[in-house]
Protein backbone atom coordinates (compact mmCIF):
# COMPACT_ATOMS: atom_id res chain seq x y z
CA UNK A 1 0.00 0.00 0.00
CA UNK A 2 1.13 3.57 -0.57
CA UNK A 3 1.79 5.17 2.11
CA UNK A 4 2.20 8.67 0.39
CA UNK A 5 -1.23 8.40 -0.74
CA UNK A 6 -2.35 7.76 2.70
CA UNK A 7 -0.42 10.77 4.47
CA UNK A 8 -2.16 12.74 1.53
CA UNK A 9 -5.44 11.58 2.59
CA UNK A 10 -4.92 11.67 6.05
CA UNK A 11 -3.67 15.65 5.72
CA UNK A 12 -6.40 16.48 3.08
CA UNK A 13 -9.13 15.23 5.66
CA UNK A 14 -7.03 17.57 8.53
CA UNK A 15 -7.25 20.59 5.64
CA UNK A 16 -9.97 20.32 3.97
CA UNK A 17 -8.31 22.47 1.09
CA UNK A 18 -6.73 20.99 -1.77
CA UNK A 19 -4.04 23.97 -2.55
CA UNK A 20 -3.03 23.89 1.69
CA UNK A 21 -2.76 20.36 1.85
CA UNK A 22 -0.24 20.83 -1.45
CA UNK A 23 1.64 23.08 0.04
CA UNK A 24 2.47 21.27 3.70
CA UNK A 25 3.58 17.91 1.34
CA UNK A 26 5.47 20.06 -1.21
CA UNK A 27 3.28 18.76 -3.64
CA UNK A 28 0.52 19.99 -6.25
CA UNK A 29 -3.03 20.51 -6.49
CA UNK A 30 -3.14 18.11 -9.03
CA UNK A 31 -1.17 15.37 -7.75
CA UNK A 32 -3.28 15.76 -4.21
CA UNK A 33 -6.12 15.50 -6.82
CA UNK A 34 -4.53 12.02 -8.36
CA UNK A 35 -3.62 10.69 -5.09
CA UNK A 36 -6.77 10.67 -3.81
CA UNK A 37 -8.75 9.28 -6.66
CA UNK A 38 -6.18 6.38 -6.44
CA UNK A 39 -7.22 5.73 -3.35
CA UNK A 40 -11.01 5.27 -4.06
CA UNK A 41 -10.11 3.57 -7.46
CA UNK A 42 -8.56 0.85 -5.29
CA UNK A 43 -10.91 0.73 -2.57
CA UNK A 44 -14.25 1.23 -4.02
CA UNK A 45 -15.30 4.47 -1.87
CA UNK A 46 -15.47 7.92 -2.40
CA UNK A 47 -13.54 9.42 0.40
CA UNK A 48 -14.43 12.77 -0.22
CA UNK A 49 -17.40 15.49 -1.90
CA UNK A 50 -15.87 18.72 -3.30
CA UNK A 51 -18.49 21.66 -4.23
CA UNK A 52 -18.61 25.43 -4.20
CA UNK A 53 -15.19 24.95 -3.51
CA UNK A 54 -15.57 22.97 -0.40
CA UNK A 55 -14.05 19.90 0.65
CA UNK A 56 -16.08 17.50 2.92
CA UNK A 57 -15.18 13.77 4.16
CA UNK A 58 -17.42 11.43 3.22
CA UNK A 59 -19.06 8.68 5.77
CA UNK A 60 -16.66 5.94 3.96
CA UNK A 61 -13.95 8.43 4.85
CA UNK A 62 -14.81 9.13 8.28
CA UNK A 63 -14.73 5.60 8.97
CA UNK A 64 -11.24 4.40 7.50
CA UNK A 65 -9.20 7.69 8.18
CA UNK A 66 -8.72 5.87 12.10
CA UNK A 67 -7.34 2.73 10.58
CA UNK A 68 -5.46 4.95 8.21
CA UNK A 69 -4.04 6.91 10.93
CA UNK A 70 -2.54 3.27 12.51
CA UNK A 71 -1.16 2.19 9.63
CA UNK A 72 0.61 5.37 9.07
CA UNK A 73 1.94 5.64 12.99
CA UNK A 74 3.13 1.98 12.74
CA UNK A 75 4.69 2.68 9.36
CA UNK A 76 6.71 5.51 10.57
CA UNK A 77 7.69 3.07 13.86
CA UNK A 78 9.35 0.76 11.47
CA UNK A 79 10.75 2.67 9.58
CA UNK A 80 12.57 4.87 12.45
CA UNK A 81 13.63 1.63 13.78
CA UNK A 82 15.64 0.41 10.33
CA UNK A 83 16.89 4.64 10.11
CA UNK A 84 18.17 4.34 13.39
CA UNK A 85 20.04 0.84 13.10
CA UNK A 86 21.33 1.99 9.08
CA UNK A 87 22.36 5.76 10.47
CA UNK A 88 23.49 5.24 13.67
CA UNK A 89 27.02 5.04 12.54
CA UNK A 90 27.39 6.42 9.15
CA UNK A 91 28.94 9.25 8.45
CA UNK A 92 26.92 10.16 5.29
CA UNK A 93 24.78 13.69 4.40
CA UNK A 94 22.31 13.55 1.65
CA UNK A 95 21.09 16.88 0.81
CA UNK A 96 18.77 17.77 -2.29
CA UNK A 97 17.40 21.60 -3.16
CA UNK A 98 15.70 23.06 -5.50
CA UNK A 99 17.66 23.92 -8.90
CA UNK A 100 17.90 27.37 -8.10
CA UNK A 101 19.53 27.11 -4.82
CA UNK A 102 22.97 28.38 -6.04
CA UNK A 103 21.12 31.93 -6.01
CA UNK A 104 20.57 31.38 -2.10
CA UNK A 105 22.91 31.61 1.20
CA UNK A 106 21.82 27.96 1.61
CA UNK A 107 24.68 26.89 -1.31
CA UNK A 108 27.50 28.78 0.35
CA UNK A 109 26.14 27.20 4.07
CA UNK A 110 26.70 23.68 2.12
CA UNK A 111 29.79 24.60 0.43
CA UNK A 112 31.79 26.20 3.87
CA UNK A 113 30.42 22.93 5.88
CA UNK A 114 32.30 20.48 3.19
CA UNK A 115 35.36 22.58 3.69
CA UNK A 116 34.99 22.00 7.48
CA UNK A 117 34.05 19.06 7.86
CA UNK A 118 35.38 16.73 4.83
CA UNK A 119 35.52 13.69 6.84
CA UNK A 120 31.24 13.55 6.75
CA UNK A 121 30.35 12.20 2.68
CA UNK A 122 28.10 14.53 1.40
CA UNK A 123 25.87 14.04 -1.10
CA UNK A 124 24.43 17.16 -3.10
CA UNK A 125 22.01 17.03 -5.60
CA UNK A 126 19.16 19.70 -7.23
CA UNK A 127 15.75 18.35 -8.01
CA UNK A 128 12.42 19.49 -9.22
CA UNK A 129 10.56 21.26 -6.35
CA UNK A 130 7.85 18.81 -6.45
CA UNK A 131 10.20 15.78 -5.82
CA UNK A 132 11.45 17.12 -2.78
CA UNK A 133 8.89 15.84 -0.25
CA UNK A 134 9.00 12.63 -1.31
CA UNK A 135 12.72 12.26 -1.70
CA UNK A 136 12.56 13.82 2.45
CA UNK A 137 9.81 10.88 3.04
CA UNK A 138 10.85 8.09 1.58
CA UNK A 139 14.39 8.33 3.38
CA UNK A 140 16.35 9.52 -0.32
CA UNK A 141 17.18 12.57 1.18
CA UNK A 142 18.46 13.74 4.87
CA UNK A 143 18.07 17.30 4.38
CA UNK A 144 15.85 19.43 1.20
CA UNK A 145 16.24 23.18 1.08
CA UNK A 146 12.76 24.33 -0.50
CA UNK A 147 10.67 27.23 -0.42
CA UNK A 148 8.03 27.14 1.87
CA UNK A 149 4.47 29.29 1.30
CA UNK A 150 2.73 27.98 4.34
CA UNK A 151 3.53 26.37 7.62
CA UNK A 152 5.13 22.70 7.36
CA UNK A 153 3.69 19.62 8.76
CA UNK A 154 4.64 18.76 12.27
CA UNK A 155 6.74 15.47 11.81
CA UNK A 156 8.94 18.12 9.60
CA UNK A 157 11.34 20.96 11.73
CA UNK A 158 12.57 23.97 9.09
CA UNK A 159 15.63 26.03 9.15
CA UNK A 160 14.28 29.35 7.78
CA UNK A 161 17.76 30.65 5.99
CA UNK A 162 15.94 33.55 3.56
CA UNK A 163 13.08 35.05 2.59
CA UNK A 164 12.43 36.22 -1.04
CA UNK A 165 9.26 37.68 -2.74
CA UNK A 166 7.71 37.76 -6.33
CA UNK A 167 8.88 40.16 -9.18
CA UNK A 168 7.59 40.68 -12.61
CA UNK A 169 10.52 40.16 -15.59
CA UNK A 170 9.71 41.81 -18.58
CA UNK A 171 11.40 43.58 -21.77
CA UNK A 172 12.58 46.69 -21.43
CA UNK A 173 10.65 47.77 -24.26
CA UNK A 174 7.61 47.00 -22.37
CA UNK A 175 5.25 49.75 -21.70
CA UNK A 176 5.11 49.25 -17.94
CA UNK A 177 9.49 48.49 -17.78
CA UNK A 178 10.24 51.98 -16.55
CA UNK A 179 7.75 51.25 -13.33
CA UNK A 180 9.55 51.33 -9.99
CA UNK A 181 6.48 48.56 -9.35
CA UNK A 182 3.67 47.08 -10.83
CA UNK A 183 0.03 46.32 -9.30
CA UNK A 184 -0.83 42.70 -11.47
CA UNK A 185 -3.74 44.03 -12.29
CA UNK A 186 -1.85 45.80 -15.36
CA UNK A 187 -1.09 42.86 -16.58
CA UNK A 188 -4.40 41.81 -18.05
CA UNK A 189 -3.17 42.06 -22.04
CA UNK A 190 0.40 40.57 -21.31
CA UNK A 191 1.23 36.82 -22.14
CA UNK A 192 2.58 34.94 -19.64
CA UNK A 193 6.13 32.77 -19.81
CA UNK A 194 6.19 30.83 -16.76
CA UNK A 195 7.63 27.88 -14.66
CA UNK A 196 5.65 24.56 -14.24
CA UNK A 197 3.79 22.77 -11.71
CA UNK A 198 7.25 20.97 -10.76
CA UNK A 199 8.63 24.13 -9.57
CA UNK A 200 5.85 24.38 -6.96
CA UNK A 201 5.34 27.94 -8.57
CA UNK A 202 2.84 27.57 -11.11
CA UNK A 203 0.32 27.08 -8.66
CA UNK A 204 0.69 30.52 -6.16
CA UNK A 205 1.43 32.94 -9.47
CA UNK A 206 -1.69 31.31 -11.31
CA UNK A 207 -3.94 32.04 -7.74
CA UNK A 208 -2.23 35.93 -7.84
CA UNK A 209 -3.09 36.45 -10.99
CA UNK A 210 -6.95 34.91 -10.74
CA UNK A 211 -7.35 36.88 -7.94
CA UNK A 212 -5.91 40.32 -10.08
CA UNK A 213 -9.12 39.29 -12.02
CA UNK A 214 -6.25 37.47 -14.84
CA UNK A 215 -7.09 34.78 -16.72
CA UNK A 216 -3.89 34.67 -17.95
CA UNK A 217 -2.84 34.06 -21.70
CA UNK A 218 0.52 31.34 -21.28
CA UNK A 219 2.73 31.46 -24.01
CA UNK A 220 5.18 29.11 -22.28
CA UNK A 221 5.20 27.27 -19.31
CA UNK A 222 7.93 25.05 -18.35
CA UNK A 223 11.55 24.50 -15.89
CA UNK A 224 13.78 26.30 -17.96
CA UNK A 225 14.66 29.82 -16.19
CA UNK A 226 17.29 30.47 -18.76
CA UNK A 227 15.10 29.50 -21.52
CA UNK A 228 12.55 31.99 -20.43
CA UNK A 229 15.07 34.77 -19.80
CA UNK A 230 16.42 34.91 -23.35
CA UNK A 231 12.36 34.48 -24.65
CA UNK A 232 12.60 38.17 -22.18
CA UNK A 233 15.74 39.26 -23.63
CA UNK A 234 14.44 38.96 -26.95
CA UNK A 235 10.84 41.18 -26.57
CA UNK A 236 8.38 38.11 -25.65
CA UNK A 237 5.81 38.17 -23.00
CA UNK A 238 6.55 38.99 -19.04
CA UNK A 239 7.23 36.39 -16.54
CA UNK A 240 6.45 36.47 -12.95
CA UNK A 241 9.54 34.83 -10.45
CA UNK A 242 11.51 35.29 -7.03
CA UNK A 243 13.62 38.11 -7.18
CA UNK A 244 17.10 35.90 -6.22
CA UNK A 245 16.15 32.81 -8.17
CA UNK A 246 18.04 34.26 -11.19
CA UNK A 247 20.40 36.16 -12.58
CA UNK A 248 20.14 39.16 -15.57
CA UNK A 249 24.17 39.75 -15.95
CA UNK A 250 23.62 38.04 -19.56
CA UNK A 251 20.41 39.20 -19.95
CA UNK A 252 20.87 43.19 -20.17
CA UNK A 253 17.48 43.98 -21.79
CA UNK A 254 15.26 42.61 -18.89
CA UNK A 255 14.25 44.05 -16.04
CA UNK A 256 12.78 43.04 -12.50
CA UNK A 257 9.85 45.12 -11.07
CA UNK A 258 8.55 44.40 -8.14
CA UNK A 259 5.23 43.96 -7.31
CA UNK A 260 2.80 45.77 -5.54
CA UNK A 261 1.92 44.63 -3.15
CA UNK A 262 5.13 42.27 -2.34
CA UNK A 263 4.12 38.33 -1.78
CA UNK A 264 6.44 36.67 0.00
CA UNK A 265 8.40 32.96 0.36
CA UNK A 266 10.31 31.73 3.08
CA UNK A 267 13.50 29.41 1.83
CA UNK A 268 14.74 26.94 4.11
CA UNK A 269 16.07 24.09 5.29
CA UNK A 270 13.67 20.74 6.03
CA UNK A 271 14.21 17.58 7.94
CA UNK A 272 12.09 14.95 9.39
CA UNK A 273 12.12 16.13 13.02
CA UNK A 274 12.47 12.44 14.72
CA UNK A 275 15.81 11.87 12.30
CA UNK A 276 19.24 12.07 13.48
CA UNK A 277 22.24 10.99 12.55
CA UNK A 278 25.96 11.92 13.31
CA UNK A 279 25.98 13.82 9.83
CA UNK A 280 22.87 14.87 9.98
CA UNK A 281 23.35 16.98 13.33
CA UNK A 282 26.31 18.11 12.76
CA UNK A 283 25.36 20.08 9.93
CA UNK A 284 22.00 21.50 11.37
CA UNK A 285 24.15 23.14 13.81
CA UNK A 286 25.98 24.36 11.92
CA UNK A 287 23.58 25.57 9.49
CA UNK A 288 22.11 27.53 12.72
CA UNK A 289 24.98 28.70 13.39
CA UNK A 290 25.73 30.23 10.04
CA UNK A 291 22.58 32.42 9.48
Amino acid sequence: MDTQKLATFVDLATTKNYSETAARIFSTQATVSKQIMALEKEWGIKLFTRAHRQVTLTAAGEAVLPAVKRVLAETQVLADKVAAQRLASEQTLVIKGIPSISQYQAFKIITEFTKKYPDINLKFSEVETDQLESALTHDRADIIFTRLFHPIQAKYTALINEEDYFVILMPKSNRLAAQASVKLEMLVHESFLLLDSATNLFDPVKTMLMQAGITPQITYEGRRIDLILGMLNRGVGVSIMMRKSFDLTNYKNVVAIPIEPKAYSHLAFVKQRNKHSQAIDTFWHFANQSI
